[in-house]
């Protein structure tokens, strides 16, 4: 009885520190700081900005350059999420970036590796 109560405290704990870690990153991205967001990307990630090719395996320090570079663009300064699901360990969340106007379409897919979210994704459109 015991190690079954253990292992579900176990259980439970992890899911916890798992949400927590998503609620910190949606937190980033309706900050509107590309700062804050970019501490989430993973090391090597695929990039899409609108109008312009997709970057395959783009390294964490060009992604973080790149995101803040759209974001102070387009004066990016929230972020509406519309849903976000979670399947084997990999969780997708979509939304608009808002920017006072009519915004742009967000997806991303995360991995948790290490312990802790990291981007693996971020389509803009």
């Amino acid at each position: 009885m015991k190690k079954i109560f253990l292992i579900l405290l176990i259980t439970v704990t992890a899911f916890a520190a798992k949400a927590q870690d998503a609620s910190s990153l949606i937190n980033a991205l309706r900050s509107g700081s590309a700062e804050q967001v970019s501490n989430y990307f993973d090391k090597m990630l695929d990039l899409k900005f609108p109008e312009k090719e997709e970057i395959k395996s783009i390294g964490k320090n060009q992604a973080s350059i790149a995101l803040r570079s759209f974001f102070n663009e387009n004066n990016i300064n929230g972020f509406e999420m519309s849903s976000q699901r979670e399947m084997s360990g990999t969780m997708y969340i979509a939304g608009k970036l808002t920017n006072g106007g009519e915004g742009y379409k967000l997806s991303m897919m995360i991995r948790y590796k290490e312990g802790r979210p990291q981007i693996i994704t971020v389509r803009i459109g």
